[in-house]
């Protein structure tokens, strides 16, 4: 991408230092994350946000009943002694930057990984988690049981960073739902929700210097029932099919104006996102789009149809999740409120 004239790049710094509202950001580190891609990306995060960083490792219980072979130590002494084991090595995977301008402190969290996490997040509230994406397993999914928690019941933001990925991120996707067939208050949510999801991926982009690509997929159920059943006329199909895909058009091309007006004509001008408008079914076009494009994040929300209350995402959300092979970034919406409590 060409630079900006001095003037101009400054602009877009004011700018986007408006977008971002990060301050206070939490990464999670995991086994083997020595000179990890996520945390380089969660010490350069804080860095340019002037954001604090916690860095926090997690470590199971000591059972009450355990059976320690030495009498020298107490359960309790034994499991003080493996987090005072723990602390040092997250300040030794820390001391590579604690000469930047960075605030980083290092924390042990004690229980099960993602419920420890998020209390971590409510009781101090980080507006972003930073993470390694597990291995998921099976099927060769991306992302593991506990992401998949975090992405369902953290309050915040979700950061996985895919293993392997690079330090750089040179193509970006934000993944929006423009269709407006759903119930009023589900819609502004919604629209709401695409909102900071292109807000979100405008700032990475600029961070990054990156391309960024702005998709949206959508599909009516009718047109199989006209070929089907209904036996309707191919010409009438084609023209049916493609009013439908004006109205799609329409209303994808108010949410980027929206985007345009919200961020300003400058960053757009500079970005110059290409927008995808794909017929088909999301949990399809998404994915299929995002590997054929090689991108190497995408930011996408996790909502489920039936409302905000929810605990899931939703299948379609859950099942575009599984399939994507690059990093990701996941919004909630506005009013999300997590099931996860500070309560055992």
């Amino acid at each position: 991408m060409a630079p900006l004239l001095k003037g101009k790049n400054q602009s877009l710094r004011k700018e986007n230092n408006i977008m971002q509202r990060i301050k206070n950001i939490l990464y999670v580190a995991t086994s083997g994350s020595v000179s990890d891609a996520a945390l380089e990306q969660a010490v350069a995060l804080a860095g340019n946000n002037q954001a604090s960083l916690t860095v926090v490792g997690v470590i199971d219980k000591i059972p009450a009943n355990l059976n320690l072979k030495t009498r020298v130590l107490s359960p309790e002494d034994y499991l003080a002694y493996i987090v005072e084991v723990h602390l040092n090595e997250l300040q030794e995977l820390v001391s590579p930057w604690k000469s930047n301008a960075v605030e980083i402190q290092a924390k042990v969290l004690i229980g099960i990984s993602f419920l420890s996490v998020i209390r971590e997040v409510l009781r101090n509230g980080h507006d972003l988690v930073i993470k390694t994406a597990e291995n998921g397993g099976l099927l060769d999914r991306v992302f593991g049981s506990d992401d998949m928690h975090l992405l369902r019941k953290c309050p915040c933001p979700v950061w996985l960073v895919k293993s392997g990925s690079p330090k750089a991120y040179h193509r970006m996707m934000a993944a929006v739902d423009a269709d407006d067939m759903y119930a009023p208050k589900e819609l502004n949510t919604r629209h709401q929700l695409n909102l900071q999801i292109l807000e979100m991926a405008s700032s990475l982009a600029l961070s990054n210097f990156s391309e960024l690509h702005i998709v949206y997929a959508w599909f009516d159920f009718s047109e199989a029932s006209m070929r089907g059943f209904a036996r309707t006329p191919e010409d009438e199909i084609i023209a049916y099919v493609e009013e439908v895909r004006q109205h799609h058009e329409q209303k994808f091309k108010a949410l980027i104006d929206k985007v345009i007006n919200k961020l300003g004509q400058d960053v757009l001008e500079y970005l110059k996102p290409q927008t995808h408008l794909l017929k088909g079914l999301p949990l399809n076009e998404i994915p299929a789009l995002a590997s054929k494009i090689n991108i190497d994040l995408v930011v996408m929300g996790t909502l489920s149809r039936t409302g905000i209350s929810g605990i899931f995402m939703g299948n379609t959300a859950e099942t575009i999740l599984n399939q994507l092979n690059c990093s990701l970034r996941a919004i909630k919406p506005p009013g999300f409120i997590s099931p996860i409590t500070l309560e055992d």
